[in-house]
């Protein structure tokens, strides 16, 4: 083990814990149940700073409080830009009259826009509290709206929401980091206004956006239908007029990385641009021969994607892949290793520094995930050629021909293809489930006959028409990368017909944190240290085979409820709920379908005489009730009065009233109660704290029978939102429902 140690030491692999230790306090700031304060922040760190100096002399001692320093760094960086942000966030849905300037434009199917907007007033009512920039919906815009533009109308705002289920996507955390403060939509077409002179400061973002515009629209007039729409989307970022059948397929098979400008895209187009240069000088063999033109070609690689970061938004993946990029190619100038676990590390350190809140996304996890272990196995089997190499094991050109080299350099190609989509796609998988719920069965096979089109034709065939169109020669390049994207939805279409089930369900935080630790121990040590990254895989799997999925869950507004049944489906107490959140619910509960509920004429009080509505709904007009296969009773209901007769039947009440008592099941009321009374959730409790998902588990040892004794249950509850509320979640406190007050009524 020591041996071991020395050696990691001499290949500097504590260098390259840092960023991961970095990570991992940026992670603890922000899963933190409450808000850590900035004076026990920095005397932690000041404390442990001096401890650190005390105990410079012994190793041991030395690289643990070295390593409490980077998670207290990586927590301060999370709290810095906590402070940073300070976005304004609406706490209550409002109609208003606004009127601002537009920031940027995202044309949607079915002919909406998407605008985002940095408001300068409002009235009817002022807002005294108005958020800085809010993202609104339109039917219809003004022909000449551009970024820049001033933009009046009467629109309706509303708040962000939280995850749609427990540990799920975070709106409001997300939009807090992007600065926007409210979502919403107009009220009919805006007007466009004078333009107001703006400091020089403002111009460029408004300039480069407008640049963006136009070239989005001069990509699909080039390339029509879906693939312009996937065109705009792989060089400007505008993904939103995508249509969502083939972004599922692409979702389904694996293929949905390439509409993400990250590392992939950035580095085709920078090895595009290198190698038609390093052809180019070729052509000039004096000039090749007495300048650097390796380095030149670098150079212009790398003013290349600096442009490409900009043209295509600057986003928060593409600004973590240029900064990697950006540290490989600069360390080709410097004649370093450019494919090395340190320079990842740098970037890491760089992207936790700058954007710590990205540490907990699946972009940041799973591009590093895959970077991380692309760069060790390639390490690996560079350490394995030149060993071989040494040995003289390695036959030349000539002994093999030229022929059986070239079959040999394709299969070389088309293995190092399979090795990439294999590694990568085992790296990120447990982020994929962690994130998403979803694994592609055939993502494999989808990657290996889709990618050598986009590495060999799209992108090429994208740096091409950017590099001809300022000659508005750019109409045959275009053309090739149309055909070209053509080609890659047929593919993810085909396989994503072929592909079984792909939803696998929600998975525990154990297994995520067991296989991540797994995963640094499978790529960072250059020994058989290595060998201990074994336990932890094997707890993940142990963990996630042993889950136990929500057998319920409320929406944030209270009015949809679902719970799983046996067969695998789920039950809803609506006819027609929201898309968006089914879909979400349907993969966390790897549900294979749903069923909708079932209408009474009589109350519905009678269908508790029957077991005919097991894990089903039976709805009235206002009380919807449904059993578990356990005989959990559980109802939803439109107010409290409706609930009360239930109370001493029912495991979990779900209200939809915000006005009500805080527990309408009170003993004093003169209801009978059970010996384990009912959990009761109203309007007001959700909009606290957000949706919720539990578990009901049987206490007592019979089983259910109609009409006889209610057995006792335990019900465990998952909240979205924590309190005390952290900054991105204290606007949930000036909500209507949250102050118990009735909807508004005109």
């Amino acid at each position: 083990m020591r041996a071991a140690l020395d050696t990691e030491a001499d290949f500097d692999t504590p260098f390259l814990v840092a960023p991961v230790l970095l990570g991992a306090g940026a992670i603890l700031y922000f899963a933190a149940p409450s808000e850590p304060d900035w004076s026990a922040l920095l005397l932690g760190f000041a404390a442990v700073t001096f401890v650190a100096y005390a105990a410079r002399a012994r190793p041991a001692a030395s690289a643990l409080c070295i390593s409490i320093l980077l998670l207290l760094a990586g927590a301060l960086a999370g709290k810095l830009e906590t402070w940073r942000s300070g976005t304004k966030m609406l706490g209550s849905a409002v109609t208003t009259s606004l009127s601002g300037r537009v920031v940027a434009l995202e044309r949607q199917p079915g002919g909406r826009t998407r605008v985002v907007i940095d408001i300068h007033s409002t009235g009817r009512p002022r807002l005294k509290y108005a958020p800085d920039r809010v993202r609104l919906v339109a039917r219809s815009l003004p022909e000449l709206v551009a970024p820049g533009s001033m933009l009046t109308g009467r629109a309706r705002l509303m708040p962000h929401s939280g995850p749609i289920r427990p540990q799920g996507y975070d709106f409001s955390y997300h939009a807090y980091f992007d600065g926007i403060g409210a979502v919403g939509f107009f009220l009919g077409t805006p007007r466009m206004e004078a333009a107001v002179s703006l400091p020089w400061r403002e111009l460029p973002p408004i300039w480069l956006e407008q640049a963006r515009d136009r070239l989005t629209e001069r990509i699909r007039k080039r390339i029509e239908g879906s693939a312009g729409e996937i065109a705009a989307a792989l060089i400007t970022g505008a993904k939103a007029g995508i249509p969502e059948d083939i972004n599922e397929a692409l979702r389904r098979t694996g293929l949905a990385h390439i509409l993400s400008i990250s590392g992939l895209h950035m580095a085709l187009v920078a090895g595009t641009v290198i190698a038609v240069l390093r052809v180019g000088f070729a052509l000039f063999p004096q000039f090749a021969s007495n300048y650097p033109v390796r380095k030149y070609a670098v150079l212009a690689a790398l003013c290349t994607v600096t442009l490409y970061l900009f043209i295509s938004g600057a986003g928060i993946a593409t600004q973590r892949s240029f900064l990697m990029l950006g540290v490989m190619l600069v360390a080709l100038m410097l004649d370093r290793p450019a494919i090395t676990m340190r320079n990842l590390a740098i970037a890491a350190m760089a992207i936790v520094a700058l954007r710590p809140h990205e540490v907990v996304g699946p972009g940041f996890q799973m591009s590093f995930a895959a970077t991380a272990a692309l760069i060790a196995v390639y390490g690996a089997w560079s350490a394995r050629r030149m060993a071989r190499s040494e040995r003289g094991r390695t036959p030349s050109v000539s002994s093999r021909g030229p022929v059986l080299h070239g079959l040999r350099k394709l299969a070389l190609y088309a293995g190092a293809l399979v090795i990439t989509s294999l590694v990568a796609g085992t790296a990120t998988a447990v982020f994929g489930v962690w994130h998403f719920h979803r694994l592609a069965p055939l993502g494999l096979f989808a990657n290996l006959a889709a990618m050598p089109v986009v590495s060999l034709l799209v992108m090429p065939s994208a740096v091409a028409g950017m590099a001809l169109m300022p000659f508005d020669l750019d109409g045959p390049a275009f053309n090739v990368m149309g055909q070209g994207i053509e080609l890659v939805v047929a593919i993810a279409v085909w396989f994503s017909a072929r592909t079984p089930i792909d939803t696998v369900g929600l998975i525990p935080v154990a297994s995520l944190l067991a296989a991540s630790i797994g995963l640094v121990l499978a790529t960072l040590p250059r020994t058989r240290l290595r060998l201990f990254c074994i336990p932890f895989f094997a707890a993940a799997v142990v963990s996630a085979a042993t889950r136990t999925l929500p057998d319920l869950f409320v929406s944030e507004d209270g009015k949809l409820v679902a719970v799983l049944s046996e067969d695998g489906r789920l039950a809803i107490n609506r006819k027609r709920p929201r898309a968006f959140t089914m879909d979400i619910w349907e993969r966390a509960a790897a549900a294979n379908g749903r069923q909708t509920p079932a209408r009474s004429a009589d109350p519905v009080y009678d269908s508790l005489k029957t077991d005919a509505y097991v894990e089903r709904f039976v709805c009235s007009e206002s009380l919807c009730v449904a059993r578990l296969g356990n005989g959990a009773l559980i109802v939803h209901a439109s107010t409290a009065a409706e609930a009360v007769p239930l109370c001493s039947t029912a495991a979990v009440i779900v209200i939809e009233q915000a006005t009500g008592p805080p527990y309408p099941c009170s003993a004093h009321r003169g209801i009978p109660l059970a010996d384990d009374p009912p959990v009761v959730v109203t309007a007001r409790d959700l909009a606290l704290r957000g949706a919720l998902s539990a578990t009901v588990s049987r206490n007592s040892g019979f089983a259910f029978s109609p009409g006889g004794a209610a057995p006792s249950y335990s019900v465990e509850i998952a909240r979205s939102v924590s309190t005390p509320w952290r900054p991105w979640h204290v606007h949930r406190a000036y909500s209507r429902e949250a102050r118990g007050l009735p909807p508004l009524e005109r």
